[in-house]
C-alpha cells in the first residue's frame, strides 16, 4: 500500500512524496529509523503505560513475575529435585534469578513483539513510518522491566551474602546479544502473526518448550557432552551462562559466548529480512 505524504508545510505549493517498503531481504534503513527516532521514543513509553494501566499493582507486576518464578523454581526443582547441590555452591534462588534475568527479558520481549503488529493495526492502515518500529519499541519497553528485576536481584544477592564480580561490567554487552535475539525471533513471529494468526498461540507454547531446553534451571555443566554441541546453537545458553559468570563468577566458556552471538546475529538477520520482505502487504492484510 502507498501513502502519499506532503514534502513541505506550506499549503500553497505542496510537494508530494511516495513512500513504500522496499522489495526483497533489505536491511533495517538506520536512517530512516533515526529520522523517525521520536516516534520511536513515543511507541516506547506507551507500551511501557499501556501493559500496566488499570492494574492494581502497576508495575509491581514487572518484579513480581520473576520472583514468583524463582520461588516456584526453588521449591521444586532446587529443593525436591535436588538442582540445588549443582550451583558450585551458589544459593540455587541466586541462581536460578540469574538466569531469569535475561530469559524473562527475552520471553517476554518475543511475545510482546509477535502481537504487537495487530494490536497496532489502525496506526498500520493510516500513515507510513518504517514498520520495524513497532516490534521493536515493544522490545526496546522490556528494559524497563529488565531494571526493576536486576535492583531485585542485587537485594537477594545481599540478602544470601554472595558478593558481586568485577565480571559485571560485561552484562551491557550481553544484553546486546539478548536484544539481537530477541529482535530477530520478534520480527520474524510478528511479520507470520500479520498473516497467519494462528502463531498468537503457538508462540507463547514455542517460548515455554525453548526455557527447558535453555539453562534457566539447571546449569549447563550437567548436560551431557553429547548433547552440550547442539545446546550451545541456542543463543540463550551462552548468554544466560554469561550472566551468571558476570554477576556470580565461575565457569565461563568463550567459545559458547561466541557461537550465541553468532546465531543471535543471525536470527537478527532472518527476522530483519523476512519483515522486510513482506512489510509492504501488512497494511493490505493486517
Amino acid at each position: 500500500m502507498e501513502h502519499l505524504l506532503p514534502t513541505s508545510t506550506d499549503t500553497s505549493d505542496t510537494h508530494w512524496r511516495v513512500n513504500t517498503a522496499t522489495h526483497g531481504w533489505n536491511r533495517i534503513d538506520w536512517a530512516e529509523l533515526w529520522s523517525y527516532r521520536e516516534l520511536l521514543y513515543f511507541l516506547m513509553w506507551k507500551e511501557v503505560k499501556v501493559r500496566y494501566k488499570q492494574t492494581a499493582l502497576g508495575v509491581t507486576w514487572a518484579i513480581l513475575q520473576p520472583v514468583m518464578t524463582m520461588v516456584v523454581f526453588s521449591v521444586f526443582f532446587g529443593r525436591l529435585a535436588g538442582l540445588g547441590h549443582t550451583t558450585g555452591g551458589i544459593p540455587y534462588p541466586v541462581y536460578v534469578y540469574a538466569g531469569l534475568l535475561p530469559w524473562t527479558f527475552f520471553s517476554g520481549a518475543v511475545n510482546n513483539a509477535t502481537n504487537s503488529l495487530v494490536g497496532n493495526s489502525n496506526l498500520i492502515t493510516k500513515v507510513y513510518f518504517p514498520r520495524t518500529m513497532i516490534p521493536l519499541a515493544t522490545i526496546i519497553a522490556g528494559l524497563v522491566d529488565l531494571a526493576m528485576s536486576t535492583g531485585v536481584f542485587l537485594l537477594l544477592m545481599l540478602y544470601y551474602r554472595v558478593p558481586i564480580s568485577w565480571h559485571v561490567i560485561v552484562v551491557p554487552v550481553l544484553l546486546v546479544g539478548t536484544i539481537l535475539a530477541a529482535s530477530g525471533v520478534g520480527l520474524l513471529f510478528a511479520a507470520l502473526t500479520v498473516a497467519y494468526r494462528d502463531f498468537r498461540y503457538v508462540v507463547p507454547f514455542t517460548i515455554q518448550i525453548w526455557m527447558f531446553a535453555t539453562p534457566v534451571i539447571y546449569p549447563s555443566s550437567i548436560v551431557p557432552k553429547a548433547w552440550r554441541g547442539i545446546l550451545a546453537l541456542n543463543p540463550m545458553t551462552g548468554i544466560l551462562d554469561g550472566f551468571r559468570w558476570a554477576f556470580l563468577n565461575g565457569r565461563i566458556d568463550w567459545t559458547e559466548i561466541a557461537i550465541a552471538f553468532g546465531v543471535a546475529l543471525v536470527l537478527f538477520w532472518i527476522g530483519v529480512g523476512y519483515f522486510r520482505s513482506v512489510e509492504r502487504r501488512f497494511a493490505d492484510i493486517i
